[in-house]
């Protein structure tokens, strides 16, 4: 058998109908694993659901506000109900965005911790009840943000929550270690989601001389995240747990004078 093959595996992926998620949903299919797509939005979970069956594979589409304990409950109750068992948690529904600092309300800054820490912390702890009733291990994966461990002024919320994401999955894999189960945890850097590049984010790859810009000075594509994924879940890191794993390149040291030298001749 592969070290990196989830054949007989049954994941959860929160945020799984676009981004990120759904990129880790498809890197699971890939691999072998059934997999269940859940996210407030239907629509997208459903088309998600549908390529994972493309791929051979069993799907659920599952809409679940991650924010509620009770429809976290309602998620896993689910999965083990009609998939079986629960294998992989992958917590990875969340989202920046808020006003400038001197602006920021507590009603804002708590509106960030749910959506980007108690959200993970209610779908690590639920999957893990689970996974301990099976007696099987597991593997809980939290999407945090390179925000969670260098200094993002511009976003102190979303940081400090990411940050908090960290220490939880450190502390649940210590509580957890006895029962099989790896926590663990990715911290993804500027990543080129759809939503991003809608957005109007990523730079051309192309200098104006008509140069290629390398690869490593350039963001993430959701599939480098979703292999990282698939590693963390596989027989592979058996042996890992209570680990950050960065995914980044040399993008995130936009700001310096030599990536600004080259990132000045971009196409914009």
């Amino acid at each position: 058998m592969s070290r990196f093959d989830l054949n007989g595996k049954v994941a959860i992926v929160t945020g799984g109908g676009s981004g990120i998620g759904k990129a880790i949903s498809l890197a699971y299919a890939n691999a072998g694993a059934d997999v269940v797509v859940a996210a407030r939005g239907a629509e997208r979970l459903e088309a998600a659901a549908d390529e994972i069956r493309g791929l051979g594979r069993r799907a659920l589409a599952v809409s679940t506000d991650v924010t509620e304990p009770d429809q976290v409950d309602a998620l896993i109750e689910r999965t083990t109900r009609e998939m079986g068992k629960v294998d992989i948690m992958v917590a990875n529904s969340g989202g920046g965005g808020s006003p400038k600092l001197e602006d920021i309300t507590l009603e804002d800054w708590e509106n960030q911790m749910r959506l980007n820490l108690s959200s993970a912390f209610l779908c690590d702890v639920s999957a893990g009840k689970a996974m301990i009733a099976q007696g099987t291990g597991g593997r809980i994966i939290n999407i945090s943000s390179t925000a969670g461990i260098n200094l993002n002024p511009g976003l102190p919320a979303y940081a400090a929550a990411k940050a908090g994401m960290i220490s939880c999955t450190k502390s649940l894999a210590l509580s957890w270690a006895g029962e099989g189960i790896n926590v663990n945890c990715v911290a993804p850097g500027f990543t080129a989601t759809e939503g991003i590049r809608k957005a109007g984010y990523v730079p051309s790859d192309t200098r104006k001389d008509g140069t290629k810009v390398p690869p490593l000075l350039m963001p993430n594509e959701p599939e480098h995240v979703a292999n990282v994924a698939v590693f963390l879940a596989a027989p592979a890191s058996s042996h890992v747990t209570g680990e950050v794993m960065v995914v980044r390149t040399m993008f995130h040291m936009e700001r310096s004078d030599d990536v600004l030298r080259d990132r000045a001749v971009l196409t914009q």
